[in-house]
């Protein structure tokens, strides 16, 4: 079997198409424009990056855009005073305080700084319980968007056997909770789970969120099965001496023979991210009018 490629830059280009149309909808029907502020604490090189493609994606779709970029050595007090100018500011619909923070910081009392509405990344411990207990919630980026990809490749996906590899906060769990919530049968595997093997190749979707690469190989996958990779790793380059390259926690070679459609690494999973991120502050600014949230954008 040779496995349907799903293009994550292009599903990612038309959820920011969908995401655009909404806003300018927004903007000549009710004269309100989308928020979204970036908080950015030290000079972490992979963070920089992070926050400059985000700003220019606000921006491409037609939001507002509010970035603040403090000092590594900026104290708690300050940023938790930040935190609670922007939870008051009514041009801001969505906060997102990119992460890691310096070790000084406590990561857990700034997410929960945030008001439960305008956490878009979907951290906050409020909107942890509201998604476990299936009420509506902000939900984290990568989930909504592994999501958005099932369901288009499946449609309906009531009825399916799913395997979540990994148990994180940010994407493990939460993914189980989405696809509990779509009536799919959800086992969450991890590093001690018995025969896991054939616990993912009995699935008909595969998550593979565990943090190690080219860990899942074609053996674990069943005929037919979508495979979702949200695994992003660094290795040698088996071939350029002195070079890297990016894999998954998925083999691809191996699994693509068998799964009927797979994510690639680069190009799948990540470029929904930020997408992702759009929709969300779409949603909080919707929900924070009263009105209709996007249809097709969120869970």
């Amino acid at each position: 079997m040779s496995a349907k490629i799903i293009d994550g830059k292009e599903f990612a280009a038309n959820v920011r198409a969908q995401v655009a149309k909404h806003v300018t909808r927004l903007k000549n029907d009710h004269d309100i424009t989308p928020g979204l502020a970036v908080v950015l604490v030290g000079e972490d090189p992979a963070s920089q990056v992070y926050v400059r493609n985000k700003h220019k994606s606000t921006i491409e779709v037609g939001m507002n855009s509010f970035e603040h970029r403090l000092d590594a050595d900026t104290s708690e007090v300050d940023l938790l005073a930040l935190i609670d100018q922007l939870n008051n500011d009514p041009s801001v619909h969505g906060i997102l305080c990119q992460l890691p923070l310096p070790e000084h910081l406590n990561e857990e009392l700034v997410i929960n700084s945030i008001i439960p509405e305008k956490d878009v990344d979907g951290f906050h411990i409020s909107n942890v319980g509201l998604l476990g207990t299936g009420q509506r919630s902000m939900v984290p980026c990568t989930p909504l968007g592994c999501l958005m990809m099932l369901r288009d490749h499946h449609g309906s996906l009531s009825g399916l056997n799913a395997v979540v590899v990994g148990r994180s906060n940010i994407v493990g769990k939460p993914m189980a909770n989405l696809l509990l919530k779509d009536s799919c049968t959800v086992t969450i595997a991890h590093s001690r789970t018995k025969d896991i093997e054939s616990i993912c190749r009995a699935a008909d979707i595969v998550v593979a969120a565990v943090g190690r690469p080219e860990m899942i190989t074609g053996d674990w996958i069943g005929e037919g099965a979508t495979v979702i990779d949200v695994g992003i790793n660094r290795i040698p380059h088996p071939e350029k001496e002195g070079k890297s390259k990016l894999v998954g926690d998925v083999h691809f070679e191996s699994a693509a023979a068998k799964a009927g459609a797979i994510t690639p690494v680069p190009g799948g999973v990540g470029p929904m991210t930020i997408a992702c991120l759009l929709a969300n502050t779409l949603t909080a600014c919707s929900r924070a009018n009263g009105l209709d949230e996007p249809e097709g954008l969120t869970a």
